[in-house]
């Protein structure tokens, strides 16, 4: 049998998801992506240089797909990118994680923390709980149903985008959707 693979993404985006850009923008970049990738850290820079242009065109939300038997700190990461979306802090932890992507050590969770003002009692203590890990894990699955093999993974409008990404090829491919 001959399957083709999906090019839709099975779960839309809705309140649940890390969101930057506003609600009504007339496209929806959703990207999936693992914090220990050092593809997803080139893609990282790109998406923030597009992000920085098209304010106020595009949306851009985040989906989590560590990919833990390549980057071992890859979960753990998201789950600190979690602990700080409780604390209102989400985009300053994905931030941090790609911009030192190759420093994602337990203490280096501790000291993001503390640079972005986290309750660190409580980051700590929802680490430890493993307060986080069906959220990630619901990410993980909605990108395994939407066919995300690999990170980063992209979807235009709810539609895989397979072309490059680097900023001037997806600005340009995002430029068209509009």
């Amino acid at each position: 049998m001959n399957q083709s693979r999906v090019s839709q993404l099975a779960v839309p985006v809705s309140e649940r998801d890390h969101v930057d850009g506003a609600v009504d923008a007339p496209v929806t970049l959703v990207e999936y992506g693992d914090y220990g990738c050092p593809y997803c850290e080139d893609a990282y820079r790109a998406v923030k240089a597009v992000r920085g242009s098209m304010q106020g065109s595009v949306r851009f939300v985040f989906r989590h797909f560590p990919l833990t038997s390549l980057h071992p700190h890859a979960q753990r990461a998201a789950e600190a990118a979690e602990a700080a979306a409780a604390q209102g802090k989400f985009w300053e932890m994905h931030d941090l994680l790609f911009e030192h992507s190759d420093s994602l050590s337990e203490e280096s969770l501790f000291e993001y923390a503390t640079a972005i003002d986290l309750d660190t009692d409580r980051f700590g203590r929802e680490l430890d709980d493993g307060t986080y890990v069906d959220r990630v894990h619901e990410d993980l699955i909605s990108g395994t149903q939407s066919g995300v093999i690999g990170t980063p993974t992209f979807f235009i409008d709810g539609e895989r985008y397979d072309e490059q990404w680097d900023a001037d090829t997806l600005r340009a491919a995002l430029e068209d959707a509009l």
